[in-house]
């Protein structure tokens, strides 16, 4: 396998570093909120999410821990894939739902849980 080529992103209302890469034909777009406190994971996610528009793109978030604030504020509107990592950490894959992901409200960035 290729070495992946990550290059930084700008994301408008991000406070963590993004970039993407493309494996085949899916865009990915990364961040890491594994060091961040509440609500950063959230603000990022909410940041990323708004990124997430078209079948062959997927956003993916590194946390310390399953989100569940965003899990439950935005999980009917993604298809969502989490894996425990090596570290402790978890890896969630969100990806676009037709009909769906329109419909997520991510101008609410507040973590209620």
């Amino acid at each position: 396998m290729s070495e992946i080529n990550k290059q930084p992103l700008e994301v408008e209302g991000a406070n963590v570093p993004f970039f993407t890469y493309t494996i085949e034909d899916t865009q990915y777009i990364e961040f890491d909120t594994s060091k961040c406190g509440p609500p950063d994971p959230m603000v990022n996610a909410m940041a990323g999410l708004k990124l997430l528009d078209a079948p062959n793109k997927k956003v993916v978030m590194i946390n310390h821990k399953s989100p569940g604030g965003l899990l439950a504020k935005i999980g009917e509107n993604y298809e969502i894939s989490e894996e425990k990592l090596d570290n402790g950490f978890v890896k969630l894959t969100f990806s676009y739902k037709s009909g769906e992901s329109e419909k997520a409200n991510l101008s609410d960035a507040s973590c209620h849980g």
